[in-house]
């Protein structure tokens, strides 16, 4: 007789590994990390695929399966594992690495617009960062005031929008690997490519400061821990729907970057190719097809779409999250209050001006959009990546009390082994971000702003992390007040 409980656990490891893929992976993962290394990063995705990736996302799986009742996410592993207050830190973190990533989505969608109307990407580098700083600027707050009214119609069309840049990004790779076969104009950009050592990396100084791309590329696993305890039979394939998906992103990653080999030197990359890559590649298959612009015209509608979904997520569903468990000794009432539509105000006014800062603040001392862009994406490869430090905390707290805690799916079972696996993710990825903070430009070509953003670099992720420690102040304050009243 099959119960209700087994009708749920009907996912088996192939449906694990098509869902994780769509939530995890993305186009603009290839040409971030093929703009900073080349073709040499065929070998880092290999690398990072073995060494983190996989397990990663394993630990999220044996954490998922841990803990399959609570609803908090890493905040609710910290909780279980610790202490309230640790809990509330990973909360915070949580939440405030989406700021940056909030100030650089208005700047995706401007890309994308310009691609759309003008058909070219001189936007980038003719426009003033300053100009570009205002107008993002007042799309961010045009999109916060809409999500403060409880606008959800823009959350609709993420799932429509991540399909569509899932079939480009797919559709990019068959494309671009068959041209130099299937037409006669197409060329390859990059000589050698039938050579080992163009593939190979040069473990240098240099090398070190990109890696916290590859890690801002392959994480947010902890999306794929509720699909743990909706397998038929978890300790089974939950592993093996995760090494499919390793593959899977390996090998996404590994033809998208023999793609773009082929489209751009790799020995002389375009200084915006992280802006304007993907536009110039599809403008590049087009023509080696003779499609025209059509490839182009899609990628950016889909792009567009893609960009203002997950800006009126961002703004919403993080600080929801943070706020809505949230523990009066560590947040103070007035942050969490909410207003007739049930928006928490107060904490829509907090992000507002946060985001605000990291807009305009930056573009006093950058030359056009382009400079702005590439340091904002690397910024968020430096901050993003920090809400993982809890994953991987949560799961060496659970590893060194492994007796508490019974799972349908345990990755590691012994101990000591737990615990340096967790520990080995945690280094790496605080590595990785230490690292990522220097900045990618030439300090010979203009020492000036190499300054400039190294100190912005180190100076956002500890600002930011900072105000998670006032808040309890604030709060405690509060409740003082409360009572003495």
């Amino acid at each position: 007789m099959i119960t209700m409980a087994d009708k749920q656990k009907q996912l088996r490891w192939f449906n694990v590994a098509l869902i994780a893929f769509v939530a995890v992976w993305g186009f603009g993962n290839v040409i971030n990390n093929y703009a900073q290394q080349g073709l040499s990063v065929v070998v880092s995705w290999i690398l990072i695929m073995l060494l983190y990736f996989v397990p990663y996302a394993l630990i999220v799986g044996q954490l998922g399966s841990a803990f399959k009742d609570e609803n908090g996410g890493v905040s609710s592993w910290i909780k279980r594992t610790s202490t309230k207050r640790l809990a509330y830190y990973a909360a915070w973190t949580y939440w405030v690495v989406h700021v940056p990533y909030l100030a650089q989505k208005p700047q995706g969608i401007l890309i994308s617009l310009s691609w759309l109307f003008r058909g070219n990407g001189s936007f980038v580098n003719t426009v003033s960062s300053m100009t570009v700083a205002l107008i993002c600027l007042a799309l961010f707050l045009a999109f916060l005031w809409l999500s403060a009214r409880g606008l959800t119609t823009l959350n609709r069309i993420g799932s429509v929008a991540g399909m569509a840049m899932f079939i480009m990004s797919i559709l990019f790779i068959i494309l671009a690997v068959s041209a130099p076969f299937m037409t006669s104009g197409a060329h390859i950009a990059t000589p050698r490519m039938d050579q080992l050592s163009t593939y190979l990396p040069k473990f240098n100084f240099n090398y070190f400061t990109t890696i916290s791309m590859l890690v801002f590329a392959v994480g947010g696993a902890e999306k794929i821990s509720p699909y743990v305890n909706n397998t038929k039979h978890a300790s089974r394939e939950f592993p093996l729907g995760m090494l499919v998906l390793a593959g899977m992103v390996a090998i996404c990653a590994i033809l998208g970057s023999f793609g773009m080999g082929m489209l751009f030197n790799s020995n002389h990359i375009p200084q915006d190719l992280m802006a304007n890559g993907a536009y110039q590649a599809f403008a590049k298959l087009g023509g080696y097809y003779h499609v025209g612009n059509i490839f182009v015209i899609l990628y950016a509608l889909a792009q567009a779409m893609a960009q203002i979904s997950a800006l009126a997520f961002s703004i919403d569903a993080p600080l929801k999250i943070m706020l809505g468990d949230a523990d009066p000794e560590f947040i103070p009432r007035k942050l969490a209050k909410l207003n007739q539509r049930g928006t928490p105000i107060n904490g829509y006014y907090l992000t507002g001006i946060l985001v605000s800062i990291i807009i305009v603040l930056p573009a006093f001392n950058m030359g056009n959009m382009n400079q702005l862009y590439n340091w904002l994406l690397n910024l968020n490869s430096v901050v993003m990546p920090l809400r993982y430090l809890w994953v991987f905390l949560a799961f060496i707290f659970l590893s060194h009390h492994l007796e508490r805690y019974q799972s349908d799916y345990m990755f590691i079972k012994h101990k000591t082994t737990g615990m340096i696996v967790g520990g080995w993710c945690f280094f790496f990825t605080a590595f990785a971000c230490i690292m990522g903070m220097v900045p990618k430009i030439s300090m010979s070509a203009d020492p000036g702003q190499w300054w400039f953003q190294l100190a912005l670099n180190i100076a956002t992720p500890l600002v930011l992390l900072a105000l998670g420690l006032i808040l309890p102040l604030i709060a405690r304050r509060h409740q003082h007040d409360l009572t003495q009243g």
